[in-house]
């Protein structure tokens, strides 16, 4: 299940934006056959998750997305087994900006987001070098997946 809430007001949140990243979140726990998950997405704008990268990561200034998992680990959600995830928060100016920054718009780069904090969810990271390459390869693979690919491919 996923809970999604537009927080913002500064910019109109379509349905179609909701049904890209719930069906985004499906096709990255499809990798992972995870089913039947519990997952908080909150789309925000660019105040709102600069408070939240300053609280909870020391880092004043707005972010793209932000990840909070339920716990820490590696691939905790276990197979068929219904569990709470955690939440993400998607700032929508930012990945508004982004999508015609990397020329791909607007549905590529939230589901790229969703992605993308799908995976943190997940335990995965991208501290070391050689994490950050396998979390992208990742990443792409959801995008190809869906239909999504790089501006260019």
């Amino acid at each position: 299940m996923v809970d999604l809430c537009n927080q913002q007001m500064e910019l109109p949140f379509k349905e179609e934006y909701a049904a890209l990243i719930r069906k985004t979140v499906e096709a990255t726990l499809s990798l992972f056959d995870v089913k039947n998950p519990m997952v908080t997405i909150a789309i925000v704008d660019d105040g709102r998750i600069h408070e939240l990268n300053l609280r909870y990561r020391g880092i004043d200034r707005p972010t793209d997305v932000l990840s909070f998992a339920a716990r820490e680990g590696m691939l905790l959600a276990q197979p068929g087994k219904r569990e709470y995830l955690g939440d993400i928060a998607i700032s929508l100016p930012t990945a508004m900006r982004q999508g015609e920054e990397y020329g791909h718009g607007i549905r590529r780069e939230l589901a790229f987001l969703t992605a993308h904090g799908m995976l943190h969810l997940l335990g995965y990271d991208h501290m070391a070098p050689e994490e950050e390459k396998e979390m992208f390869a990742l990443q792409e693979e959801i995008m190809e997946k869906m239909g999504l690919p790089r501006a260019g491919k």
